[in-house]
């Protein structure tokens, strides 16, 4: 573990003790970084990272951020958008990218935020680029700017969490053809996904429960997840 990143990315209270500048800062050495060894391999294509967050309020603010830093140190952004930490694992393994970013604290309350970073395989950030990136926030290492054409630009990649969607359907050995299933995705990122890949495997999403399940969550437990354990163990419906 180092000063800031953990076991699982770099997690504080958003505005507090992760801020915009620190995405902002991430965004620029991950920019730099991999532009400079795309140019050691004498490679004149420029760096391309794709961004997944989840639905916290501040998961914009620090999508942004990155975006900025990224854009400004001449790498491409690829936005993913509200997603899955998976999603953004495999996309980044199978379209080739430099790294993968996802922007979530998982389970921490609403209030915090965090970023992880994975590397062209899908896999966690080896401790070697991170400790670089440590050194940097730290503001032991000057980064320069891209200009001109050189600065990075932004694109949708919607179309990437839809590919990873597909992935999911073909792992299915079963149809749910006749079964009706009520989904809550406790406000977490899979609610982009979760309908879709039922609906593709034959499921009647059953609405009513879908609801009634969303009220009991936003009335008894609003981030505590545990509480998804009580109702499924009691049965609720």
């Amino acid at each position: 573990m180092g000063k800031y990143f953990g076991t699982d990315g770099f997690r504080g209270e958003a505005g507090v003790t992760l801020t915009a500048d620190h995405a902002y800062k991430v965004g620029r050495f991950l920019g730099w970084y991999y532009g400079m060894l795309r140019q050691r391999n004498g490679e004149a294509t420029t760096p391309r990272i794709v961004i997944g967050k989840d639905t916290r309020r501040s998961s914009y603010m620090f999508e942004y951020s990155l975006v900025a830093g990224l854009t400004a140190s001449g790498a491409d952004a690829y936005l993913l958008h509200v997603t899955t930490t998976p999603s953004v694992a495999y996309i980044a393994r199978v379209d080739d990218f430099d790294c993968g970013i996802m922007i979530s604290a998982s389970h921490n309350p609403f209030t915090d935020n965090g970023i992880k970073l994975l590397n062209s395989a899908g896999e966690k950030m080896e401790q070697s680029v991170i400790d670089e990136i440590e050194n940097y926030l730290d503001g032991n290492l000057e980064i320069p700017f891209a200009t001109g054409a050189n600065i990075g630009r932004t694109q949708d990649y919607s179309a990437g969490r839809n590919r990873y969607i597909g992935y999911l359907i073909s792992l299915s050995t079963h149809s749910y053809k006749g079964m009706k299933v009520g989904l809550d995705c406790a406000n977490g990122s899979t609610w982009m996904m979760a309908k879709n890949i039922f609906d593709a495997l034959g499921a009647d999403i059953d609405e009513q429960t879908t609801q009634h399940l969303c009220e009991i969550f936003q009335t008894c437990c609003l981030f505590d997840l545990r509480f998804w354990d009580m109702v499924y163990a009691m049965g609720e419906t």
